[in-house]
């Protein structure tokens, strides 16, 4: 099948792009910037792109789908000359979805913690040698892609994002894969410029119960009242389990999980990544793993990429960076990394990077999110509030919503960096949050300041 893909930027088409490769696919494909690891991953497998850019020429009746990245502008040149020529067109979700039709589709929804679930449920699954094809949001130890595509795997595993599929067709991505096996970790506004309220935004989760296929499963969090209302709610003919935070401890900074078989040690932490780890134990339990063996395997989970990644650790010193950005995610990160390191100083350096943070109508959802923090740092850049085109954000605004006296605020990304390098870290937990680089901070630079 010949293939082509117009993309933006996107790490998560490029990495399909490289699973339909590996499957046999004849691949093509258009994009404005791919930046590193894509770039040489394309380039190894001889489907780079000689030059970035669109190029209507490549778009010709011999090819059998197009399939179309969401950051791709509805007058894309390619997408134009697509739909001129009558050519099928694909999103990325609806890609999936055909690839995966015939197989028992695990479909991992919510605002906060689906990345961490469908990465525990894949290392699980990988260290029993569980073949199952997949789409995660992250790149994971000792997985090729972040996609992966068969013909003969039973299961495959999606993470389900809420955002919209393409710039022609606005359904929430997770609308479109109808799970036989669902689950939703947790609902908390977010993508305001897509879902403009509340009660909007906790719809999306509503239809994707609906769209569960009869006779299916919905595993989902009792300790999020959302969640609870919503999944209870539902009256499609389904079978529903719920999962909430199991009992642990934290010990010399050791987190220990209660199991039938007494507490074992884990490497991840913090109540909402416990959390998560129930609601995995859940879905791996329906894929055929017993409890037993999920939890010998879970022991050795480090996390997903990105998510409460520890960077650096040195004597009574630690930083992590994690892609925390919204109110609930900032809030759950921040209460972790306190309870893991009760007698340090918390440092917690938040960026606000996303369309929905630096919405000054969306700020107030910050109130209390850095409370565990003894020392709280909010940067943002200007320049990106213009880019994104919207209303200017003061610092007074900023320190309203969060309402902290002593919240310390930056808008200069020197200015920043030339705080953070002077601080003195001892007996200290340094947590970077941020979905951005600070304006340009090297987090490798970062290292020196612990170890």
């Amino acid at each position: 099948m010949k293939t082509h893909f117009i993309a933006i930027g996107g790490s998560a088409m490029h990495n399909l792009a490289l699973a339909l490769h590996n499957k046999g696919y004849q691949v093509t494909g258009s994009d404005d910037a791919i930046f590193e690891p894509s770039k040489s991953r394309l380039e190894k497998k001889g489907i780079l792109p000689a030059e970035m850019g669109w190029f209507p020429e490549k778009i010709t009746s011999d090819i059998d789908a197009i399939i179309l990245g969401m950051h791709a502008k509805a007058n894309n040149p390619e997408l134009l000359k697509a739909q001129e020529l009558g050519l099928k067109i694909y999103s990325y979700p609806e890609f999936l979805y055909e690839q995966s039709k015939n197989k028992t589709r695990v479909v991992i929804g919510g605002s906060h913690g689906k990345t961490t679930i469908t990465s525990m449920i894949l290392h699980v699954m990988h260290y029993h040698n569980i073949a199952v094809d997949y789409m995660v949001g992250a790149q994971l130890e000792g997985f090729d892609t972040m996609v992966h595509l068969t013909e003969e795997n039973d299961f495959m595993v999606l993470e389900g994002d809420e955002y919209l599929s393409s710039p022609i067709d606005k359904r929430p991505k997770f609308h479109l894969y109808q799970p036989n096996i669902a689950l939703i970790s947790g609902i908390a506004w977010d993508h305001i410029n897509v879902f403009p309220t509340y009660e909007n935004y906790v719809e999306q989760f509503e239809i994707f119960i609906e769209k569960i296929t009869n006779g299916g499963i919905l595993v989902y969090n009792e300790n999020d009242p959302e969640v609870k209302l919503v999944s209870e709610a539902a009256t499609n003919p389904i079978r529903k389990i719920a999962y909430s935070t199991p009992e642990y401890s934290v010990s010399d900074g050791v987190t220990l999980l209660k199991t039938p078989e007494g507490d074992m040690p884990i490497e991840v932490f913090g109540a909402h990544n416990l959390n998560n780890l129930a609601g995995a134990k859940w879905i791996c339990q329906n894929m055929g793993v017993d409890e037993a063996d999920f939890y010998e395997a879970i022991a050795s989970f480090k996390g997903a990429s990105k998510r409460l990644e520890k960077i650096a650790e040195g004597k009574g010193k630690v930083a992590y960076k994690d892609f925390a950005h919204s109110p609930s995610k900032v809030a759950a990160t921040t209460k972790a990394v306190k309870e893991q390191y009760p007698n340090r100083t918390l440092v917690a350096c938040l960026e606000l990077h996303t369309y929905s943070s630096l919405n000054a109508e969306f700020l107030k959802e910050y109130e209390g999110a850095l409370e565990y923090a003894d020392v709280a740092v909010v940067f943002y850049s200007p320049d990106a509030v213009k880019i994104k085109q919207l209303e200017e954000v003061t610092y007074e605004q900023i320190a309203t919503a969060f309402n902290r006296k002593d919240l310390i605020i930056y808008t200069n990304p020197a200015e920043f960096k030339e705080y953070l390098f002077n601080l003195n870290l001892d007996n200290s937990a340094l947590l970077l949050m941020s979905s951005g680089n600070y304006g340009g901070l090297n987090f490798d630079e970062v290292k020196g300041l612990i170890n």
